[in-house]
């Protein structure tokens, strides 16, 4: 995950804060009546997002709201809304009504914000820009948010199912000193199938088995082929569809996607939702449970610029999340949550790989398990990575420099550096990969993947990023031990990312913590909640609205909560507490709640007041 050691040093923070927000009203889907539930169409319900077409059907206070002047610029075409800009007492508004359709399981507000102000204040906010559906307010962003460029904004709406409700946003400007709000490209994304009965809280479809071959150009920022994925259902619930997941369709737009995906066999693709990360494929015809099928398709994916974990730093490329992977079905319905750049949304299962990259010879090819290379064609290398029992696959290619070690333990443990990262740098890298990994594995059982790739660039504006056996990372002690901590919690423990981000961060940090010999001494103690509502299990769309508490909550008092509940265990029994969750959930899902009854076994003393305390709910 976006390491919080990297962002406690300040390094890649996001710089936008939303500073109100609140959790929609409604009702689970596991907690709806148990009546047929209707069809879910997948769309995108608001008309004009992007004000290409002018301003109907919107509704604007004023005939300048929606424009193209200069003065600002829009994320996407010519035309953006504009709210505000005056410096004296102003108000704009923009609404249009929207029906967001019955029977889907996720319906997704996303807009791009900019905002830029003359306000010099970096405590008051003097300005504000307020988004709400019908009566609720989404979330509150004012002058404190200023950033100097877009920023996707991601709400979940699901709870308007059925629903036709106004969607505004209105700008308020004090006496003196402009603040612009400026929106562009607004959609409300709806998708889903029906849901499971309630008390089918079987994951599906399981045992996925990914096999791709895909070839790239001489630069290895543009990868063409193939890939087949069979699965099983093992709910008792039918499988007439599933999902797949085009998570890097989030660094393009729906009409520059940098995932394409055609040809589909074995099923008829649908619309795309979800921002063009989600893309439904219905079945021939229902999968019982236990039954098997193969879905296979034509995948082209090019790589934008940019030091990201999915992007390329001049000639490196980092590849992750690229692979389409299939959407989980739980209990919940059908996990298509929007992606964030504040942190992960990657739900999946266990899964086995076999990737097959074709590349020119001089790129060397980091990836998500074991790989062995052999001669290619003329100048080209073919690398195949296997990979069992992992929840996603990760690649990169460039002319790195590598070297390699084995850790006392026995794992096999490279690193790939990009031009200007030293060799002691390199070095020192290596040795902090060998000990953490055999640190890590004391604590919490074997290291299953083979050998573990670590790719260094100290441009990653997010610091770092951990695939299973594959980490992306800056020249850090503490991140490295960070990401290589979360090849157990999310790698072999896996959670549910976006509703429960606690689950792998807080442990992580914790772990690393304990493999750099520290004890978090009187940490919890500096806790202070900025409202009622923060709390520590918070899902991710609480924390895209209060990005600026993220790192501090999750990773900070998440890890200090560990720590007393160590203090309240007793560290022999914390650590057997640990490593036989990590055993009982090996390659599995966890969840708070059985986290919870796992630690109340472990002792006598009553936590209930300990989970209160520590805003650990679930």
């Amino acid at each position: 995950m976006r390491s919080t050691p990297h962002k406690a040093l300040g390094i890649g923070a996001l710089t936008v804060a939303a500073v109100a927000a609140l959790v929609l009203p409604g009702t689970s889907a596991a907690a709806r009546p148990d009546t047929a539930p209707a069809a879910c169409t997948p769309a995108q319900v608001v008309t004009n997002g992007g004000f290409e077409s002018g301003t109907p059907p919107w509704t604007a206070s004023s005939s300048t709201v929606v424009t193209s002047r200069s003065g600002q610029t829009a994320h996407g075409g010519s035309s953006y809304a504009w709210l505000d800009g005056v410096g004296s007492t102003h108000t704009d508004t923009l609404t249009q009504s929207v029906t967001v359709p019955a029977g889907c399981s996720t319906a997704t507000l996303t807009f791009w914000l900019h905002i830029d102000t003359a306000e010099r204040t970096t405590s008051v906010a003097y300005d504000n820009l307020t988004a709400k559906i019908g009566s609720t307010t989404l979330a509150t962003y004012s002058n404190l948010d200023k950033n100097t460029g877009y920023v996707q904004k991601s709400i979940d709406v699901s709870s308007y199912a059925g629903q036709t409700v106004s969607l505004s946003f209105t700008g308020t400007e004090d006496s003196s000193l402009q603040t612009s709000f400026v929106l562009d490209d607004v959609a409300l994304d709806t998708s889903g199938g029906t849901t499971p009965p309630p008390g089918d809280s079987t994951r599906t479809p399981a045992a996925p088995s990914y096999t791709v071959n895909l070839s790239s150009d001489t630069s290895g920022t543009v990868w063409t082929g193939h890939e087949n994925v069979t699965f099983t259902n093992a709910s008792a619930t039918a499988l007439g569809e599933l999902y797949l997941r085009l998570w890097d369709n989030y660094h393009g737009t729906c009409g520059s996607m940098p995932i394409k995906v055609s040809n589909v066999t074995g099923g008829t693709a649908g619309d795309l939702s979800v921002a063009c990360t989600a893309l439904k494929i219905t079945l021939p015809a229902p999968l019982a449970q236990g039954q098997s099928a193969t879905i296979g398709f034509d995948l082209g994916i090019t790589v934008p610029s940019g030091a990201d974990r999915f992007g390329h730093d001049g000639a490196f490329s980092f590849i992750g999340n690229a692979l389409p992977v299939l959407a989980v079905r739980d209990g919940a319905g059908w996990h298509l949550d929007p992606y964030t750049n504040n942190g992960e949304s990657f739900y999946s299962l266990a899964a086995d790989f076999k990737v097959t990259l074709d590349h020119p010879s001089g790129l060397l090819v980091p990836a998500t398990g074991t790989s062995t290379d052999t001669p290619g064609t003329s100048g080209r290398t073919v690398t195949t990575a296997t990979a069992s029992k992992v929840r996603d696959f990760a690649w990169g290619a460039g002319p790195f420099t590598k070297i390699s070690g084995t850790s006392p333990g026995g794992v096999p443990v490279n690193i790939y550096s990009v031009t200007g990262i030293s060799s002691s740098s390199a070095q020192s890298m290596l040795s902090t990969a060998k000990t953490a990994v055999d640190a890590h594995a004391a604590r919490f059982g074997a290291y299953p993947y083979g050998e573990l790739d670590a790719v260094i660039d100290n441009n990653y504006w997010f610091g770092g990023m951990e695939y299973p056996g594959f980490v992306l990372d800056l020249v850090s002690t503490t991140a490295l031990t960070h990401e290589i901590g979360h090849q157990w919690w999310y790698g072999i423990v896996g959670d549910d990312e976006y509703n429960s981000p606690w689950l792998d961060e807080a442990f992580t940090d914790y772990a690393t913590d304990l493999a750099l010999g520290k004890t978090g001494t009187g940490c919890w103690s500096s806790v202070s909640w900025a409202s009622s509502a923060e709390k520590i299990t918070n899902p991710m769309a609480y924390w895209d609205a209060h990005s600026s508490r993220y790192s501090t909550v999750v990773y900070g008092y998440g890890k200090c909560a560990l720590h007393d509940l160590r203090r309240v265990l007793g560290d022999t029994a914390m650590a057997k507490l640990l490593k036989d969750y990590a055993t009982a959930h090996w390659y599995g899902v966890s969840t708070t709640a059985e986290f919870k009854a796992a630690a109340q076994a472990a002792t006598s003393t009553d936590l209930t007041s300990f989970w209160s305390t520590h805003r650990i709910d679930g």
